[in-house]
């Protein structure tokens, strides 16, 4: 696979002329994309193309100079390196800074230089972070994240998984990674040989649009639920990326189909230099509406917001009551009472 870490590469490899706007954006936000995602990009129509918006900079990123770069508090929330420990039951492990591409939405764009700034956790962070488990029994599961960890070499990768699962209270691990939707030739037998031997190890991937569903994706997906492999998805609403309906209709049904469980609709958190993503709450709740008298429970995912200081994720849904007792039906035109409790009746 060959990756580009400058724009104008990219550009070159899509046969387009680099636009010199998009140096000032590039010098504080790098670029980092390979050969497999830049081909579902449509080079005719790239400023308005939903998977270009995802890979290749905006000027508007760098409109926004006042939000937090940490919003979400992680680096406070860090009881050792490496560790972030924000909800009672779970923590995510950071393992790596290395991913297939630089997603221009990334809540850790803080940290980007060339796509591989942060350095793969080493065996001292590793011990640390496992003895930190240790001394907290009430975690059960660890959310395996960075960077993508199945970017790493496999045998690094595994010594990392097997030390947390060598922890005794851990009964779910989680790996999340965006490799089956921006490089799926990297999920290959050996390494669904190897996830499916870990008890309570669960996939979460992250499709964001139909057209990352390619063949080699969906192959991809196969090869880790074909190995009893559970996977799930999350996505992040995306301002002229998949905000709307039928979009993210498309997109769910067909994860369904491959037994990819949407797990997640984020609204885009407020990070700097990704704000111009934002759709606003009541988008994705419009959408929930929409969803309703179309889709199944199995298609859609919880939308939720990750609230910032630390605040932890909030589970959103559209408000159907229509007065005291009284609901509207899930077309919304018409107001049903529902009586929720019986009163005894004298005769």
């Amino acid at each position: 696979m060959k990756f580009y870490n400058s724009a104008r590469a990219a550009f070159e490899a899509l046969g387009l002329e680099f636009p010199p706007e998009l140096a000032e954006v590039e010098s504080r936000f790098p670029v980092y994309v390979n050969d497999y995602y830049l081909k579902l990009i449509d080079p005719e129509n790239w400023r308005s193309d939903p998977v270009a918006r995802q890979a290749l900079p905006d000027p508007a990123e760098l409109v926004d100079d006042s939000s937090s770069t940490d919003p979400l508090a992680e680096e406070a929330q860090m009881p050792v390196p490496r560790l972030i420990h924000r909800f009672a039951d779970r923590a995510v492990l950071l393992a790596t800074g290395r991913c297939a591409m630089r997603c221009r939405f990334c809540f850790r764009k803080r940290t980007w230089t060339s796509g591989t700034e942060l350095e793969d956790i080493s065996d001292a962070e590793l011990e640390a972070a496992c003895a930190c488990l240790r001394r907290t029994p009430a975690i059960r599961e660890v959310l395996i994240s960075g960077g993508d960890p199945l970017m790493l070499p496999f045998e690094r990768f595994r010594r990392i998984v097997d030390a947390v699962a060598a922890v005794d209270s851990i009964e779910i691990i989680r790996i999340a990674t965006r490799v089956p939707a921006v490089w799926p030739q990297r999920i290959d037998e050996a390494l669904c040989d190897y996830l499916r031997r870990i008890p309570g190890l669960w996939v979460a991937t992250h499709f964001n649009h139909p057209r990352e569903l390619t063949s080699e994706a969906r192959a991809a997906c196969a090869r880790l639920v074909s190995s009893g492999i559970p996977v799930i998805n999350q996505t992040v609403l995306l301002k002229g990326v998949n905000d709307d309906a039928a979009t993210l209709e498309q997109l769910f049904r067909s994860l369904v189909a491959m037994r990819v469980k949407p797990h997640y609709l984020f609204h885009v958190d407020p990070v700097r230099g990704v704000r111009h993503f934002a759709t606003g709450i009541e988008k994705g709740l419009e959408i929930l509406r929409a969803f309703r008298p179309r889709l199944s429970s199995l298609a859609v995912p919880t939308f939720a917001i990750d609230l910032p200081e630390g605040g932890g994720k909030v589970a959103l849904q559209p408000d159907y009551s229509a007065g005291p007792g009284c609901y509207w039906d899930i077309h919304g035109e018409k107001a049903i009472p529902y009586q929720t409790s019986l009163h005894n009746k004298t005769r």
